[in-house]
């Protein structure tokens, strides 16, 4: 949560990272095994559970909703299920802090109980409109009663006889598919999602693994999503995969600082979510991946890195919903290639943690980078490793990612590059800095 105290950190030019990198569970899968977790009948054993501030603030919700919650050790919990529909009223405010993800699927989860919650969180995610999760919850005969009708504060009225629907998502939204289908788990007969572009599907797989029926119809109209109602959830024991867009990071240093080579471990390969995977191949990287066994449903991979000399591309629209939290470090990673990079047909970006382009292209601009900005998003014209100034203050608008990508960019270029807020990065990957550190890159904090 956003405490108010800054922290400036600062990326210095680094050389030669060196290691083998284990980074903690996927933040997507994290929010949704604890959520589920707490809609099964019985005990939930979770390994590998991601420990952010996001995630704890779904944790802390679904003990005010009645589930108990028990902390083994790090990342280990059990979660005693309550059943869906067995949801109690909680006696107090759910603070979802700055986490979209949390607020969305918990507001889905409750909309369709016959109980009154309030959900508020830090000036960021207070400042997010909840009107794309209103419009098909309301279906189901839920009210809501939020500040200028569709901000946080929020309370939800949720009702006590739901009726299934059928809703097709006007624009890609994992968040949207989540929030209806979990609605659907307490609602009579089948509720349908229908998306025309895939977005990530974790939550689908991860219904079915509790024993949830699920079923995926794909038609020229896109991909139908049914979830059958009045499911009854079985406990499972699960390990969650080391996230992806977390591992970005990691990889993008990798690429980009001379001389590194870098295994990073146990990532989840879930096809919806690899798309920047995708894009530094067409790039040029050198990756290789040593697929290994599953685990919760999800595909999982050992990636090996060394340093790239990268080109820039053109980034198909249509693979924005599989990378659409990458491009800040995208964006960096493109700033060190030879060429444009173009990023278009990516207007959500401006209703991410803060409006996510213009703080790359103002940030980029700072560091000496060509840039230009469109309204759907913005392309980096690089000019290769030993282009990029530094030498300045990047302000991150409390966004984890640009906090991340502005530090990457900063081991890579002649001079160091200050972040003027790296406080936000606890919110969906806390050992930043440690991996960093064992690996060779020099991040430091500000001296005050």
């Amino acid at each position: 949560m956003h405490s108010g105290e800054q922290k400036p950190l600062i990326g210095f030019p680094s050389s030669k990272l060196k290691g083998n990198v284990v980074i903690s569970g996927d933040k997507s899968i994290s929010h949704r095994a604890v959520i589920l977790g707490a809609l099964s009948v019985g005990e939930t054993k979770i390994k590998g559970l991601l420990e952010s501030d996001d995630v704890i603030a779904t944790l802390n919700a679904v003990k005010l909703l009645g589930s108990t919650v028990i902390r083994h050790s790090q990342g280990s919990y059990s979660i005693f299920g309550v059943g869906t529909g067995g949801f109690l009223e909680p006696d107090n405010f759910i603070d979802c802090g700055n986490s979209g993800t949390a607020v969305r699927l918990l507001i889905g989860v409750v909309s369709t109980n016959p109980i009154t919650t309030s959900f508020t969180g830090d000036s960021s995610l207070r400042s997010r409109p909840m009107n794309r999760i209103i419009k098909p919850l309301s279906k189901f005969g839920t009210e809501f009663h939020g500040r200028n009708s569709n901000l946080l504060p929020m309370t939800v009225v949720g009702t006590d006889e739901p009726v299934p629907i059928v809703y097709k998502l006007p624009i890609p939204s994992a968040q949207v598919k989540s929030a209806v289908l979990l609605a659907g788990l307490n609602a009579p007969g089948k509720t349908t999602v229908i998306e025309e572009k895939a977005t990530r599907d974790h939550t689908e797989r991860m219904l079915k693994a509790f024993g949830a029926g699920v079923e995926i119809q794909k038609s020229e109209e896109g991909t139908a999503i049914t979830v059958d109602g009045y499911a009854e959830l079985n406990p499972l024991e699960l390990e969650v995969p080391s996230d992806p867009s977390s591992a970005a990071f990691i990889i993008s240093a990798g690429l980009t600082v001379e001389d590194s080579t870098l295994t990073v471990r146990n990532i989840g390969m879930n096809p919806t979510r690899t798309g920047l995977f995708k894009t530094f191949e067409e790039m040029g990287a050198n990756l290789h991946y040593e697929l290994i066994e599953n685990s919760s449903g999800e595909p999982l991979a050992h990636i090996h890195v060394k340093s790239s000399d990268l080109k820039g591309v053109e980034v198909p629209t249509e693979r924005a919903p599989s990378m659409i939290d990458e491009y800040p470090i995208l964006a960096a990673v493109a700033a060190v290639s030879e060429g444009d990079t173009v990023m278009r047909g990516v207007k959500e970006l401006r209703v991410k943690e803060t409006d996510r382009i213009s703080a790359m292209v103002q940030g980029l601009k700072s560091c000496g980078v060509d840039v230009t900005e469109y309204d759907d998003g913005f392309a980096v014209h690089g000019k290769g490793r030993g282009s990029v100034k530094g030498d300045t203050t990047v302000k991150t608008h409390f966004d984890h990612r640009i906090a991340m990508s502005f530090l990457c960019l900063g081991l890579t270029s002649n001079n160091p590059i200050t972040v003027d807020d790296g406080s936000a990065i606890n919110t969906s990957f806390p050992q930043f800095t440690d991996i960093m550190a064992n690996i060779g890159a020099r991040i430091e904090e500000l001296e005050s």
